[in-house]
């Protein structure tokens, strides 16, 4: 029986956050490595066309050092076992320690002598692909420059799934997707364009399907702002990406499903206030990021919808 190589990965906390990952994860599974990812539960369904196992991180810290030493038990039967952990806190780190798994990660909030090889964070500000990338190549022991864009491949039965809810909806080609969510705020300032309501009323004018997937507890923003959108409700992130990769534009928000839009491909117009795109923008030449800390008005957003959307 073949020797494998097993890479035991703790993902990011954040939709975007794991999305920014991919082109890292992808680089390893291209070096021989085998994947054993261990993230939040919404994880499995976000990664469903790569094919990876994807471990749902459980709540205690005594089940989480538990499911690290099994991952680690499997696979060291068939091959050597390294880890990798994205997330920079302390508690992290410490998993992978006590789990008998010191890891490859950022040295920071003290942690560096809980991890097995560490790198200091950037000290300038670089984008989170770059620095995720930064880190595979530390595991690797091999330098080399970062892809210009992010491919996340859509499970087919996911695909379908989208297919039929927008069908049962009444949505055809041609539609646009809405992200007019965002969670929290970024140095004390709302994440969400102020602008969304009236750039809803005008594609709904053109006579295009504009479509939008809130998450639990979104939809009331949908009904009380966004009247005439088609609201599907309960979509898993496999089903997500299929309904954003069928768009004709996507327009979000600095928010997970941004990112997402940005991975499969569809022309997309990422809305940033006071987040810097420079390190937290969607990744890709398929991307038109719109920055202004006081927000970017209307008119220049109506522009570029209207670019993008007789293009297609």
């Amino acid at each position: 029986m073949a020797e494998q190589r097993t890479a035991v990965v703790r993902l990011s906390n954040w939709i975007g956050d794991v999305v920014l990952t991919v082109p890292a994860l992808q680089r390893l599974q291209a070096e021989g490595w085998r994947l054993r990812l261990v993230g939040k539960g919404w994880a499995r369904s976000l990664l469903a066309g790569t094919g990876w196992d994807v471990q749902p991180y459980p709540k205690a810290l005594r089940d989480r050092v538990a499911l690290l030493r099994r991952l680690r038990r499997e696979a060291g039967a068939s091959g050597p076992v390294r880890a990798l952990c994205f997330p920079n806190s302390i508690g992290s780190a410490l998993e992978f320690r006590l789990a008998g798994l010191p890891a490859v990660g950022y040295r920071k909030e003290a942690r560096g002598p809980l991890l097995g090889e560490s790198l200091p964070l950037p000290a300038t500000p670089t984008h989170e692909v770059a620095r995720h990338w930064a880190l595979a190549s530390r595991f690797l022991g091999q330098d080399a420059p970062a892809p210009e864009r992010i491919a996340l491949p859509v499970d087919p039965a996911a695909a379908q799934r989208a297919r039929q809810r927008l069908s049962a909806a009444g949505v055809g080609a041609g539609y646009v997707v809405i992200v007019p969510f965002a969670t929290g705020h970024f140095s004390g300032q709302d994440k969400k364009w102020p602008h969304f309501p009236a750039l809803t009323r005008e594609l709904l004018a053109t006579g295009r399907a504009v479509v939008a997937c809130p998450g639990p507890g979104e939809e009331a923003l949908i009904e009380q702002q966004h009247e005439g959108v088609t609201m599907l409700r309960d979509v898993d992130l496999a089903a997500y990406l299929a309904v954003l990769q069928g768009a004709a534009l996507v327009v979000a928000n600095d928010t997970g499903p941004g990112h997402m839009a940005a991975a499969v491909g569809v022309p997309l117009i990422s809305l940033l206030g006071p987040s810097d795109p420079a390190v937290f923008g969607p990744w890709g030449p398929n991307v038109t990021r719109l920055h202004d800390p006081a927000w970017v008005g209307l008119p220049r957003v109506r522009e570029q919808v209207q670019r993008v959307l007789n293009a297609r």
